[in-house]
């Protein structure tokens, strides 16, 4: 139980990090990949990463683990975020990824 909240999370960050990526952002401080996201699509699609980044720090620094209802659900959530990103990565058009590399150079 206390790695399943650590695979869950990577799980998440690196289907995150991979529309980053994509349009051309190599970042190497999880907080500001998330953040980054965050900037470009919003929050609404970084609300559950940020969740359950807390609860990987949680059961990696402190071992403290969550019941087996909750990582079930954190797993359930995973794999919609996952999914969610894979069809974000898959469906981005050439002009999708300039224009988020120029929000991203503006905002610099």
């Amino acid at each position: 139980m206390l790695w399943s909240t650590v695979v869950i999370y990577y799980a998440e960050y690196y289907a995150l990090y991979a529309f980053l990526q994509r349009i051309g952002v190599k970042c190497e401080n999880h907080f500001c990949s998330i953040l980054a996201v965050e900037f470009l699509l919003g929050d609404d699609k970084t609300e559950v990463i940020n969740r359950h980044k807390d609860k990987r720090i949680d059961a990696q620094y402190y071992m403290r683990v969550d019941k087996e209802e909750e990582v079930s659900r954190m797993l359930k959530e995973a794999k919609i975020f996952v999914s969610m990103f894979d069809e974000i990565v898959s469906n981005l058009s050439e002009e999708e990824i300039e224009v988020y590399r120029i929000k991203l150079k503006k905002a610099a």
